[in-house]
């Protein structure tokens, strides 16, 4: 079954890697949604909760307060200028 690869990163630090079901960001027009086969997208964020479905279930929650997200290929990217991580469960460095 396909997944997204999701790479969160902030300027000092990688906050979250790994494959994931779904998305959820504060762009700057409003609150998008990435899933599988997604198409491509390039979009600023601004402050807000970026939420994370990853491959197994486990959620994360991560409070962002501006940056830029891409999407191509299932290929997720999100850089932002700070992050604060609201749940802890499932955060990884791999």
């Amino acid at each position: 079954m396909a997944q997204l690869n999701v790479d969160l990163v902030a300027a000092d630090r990688k906050i979250w890697s790994g494959d994931a079901r779904s998305v959820s960001a504060p762009a700057a027009d409003g609150e998008i949604g990435i899933l599988v086969n997604h198409s491509p997208l390039l979009s600023v964020l601004g402050e807000g909760t970026v939420r994370i479905t990853g491959a197994n279930g486990e959620k994360v929650a991560v409070k962002v307060t501006g940056g830029f997200l891409s999407v191509d290929a299932n290929q997720v990217m999100l850089v932002v200028d700070d992050a604060e991580v609201l749940d802890g469960a499932g955060v990884s460095g791999h």
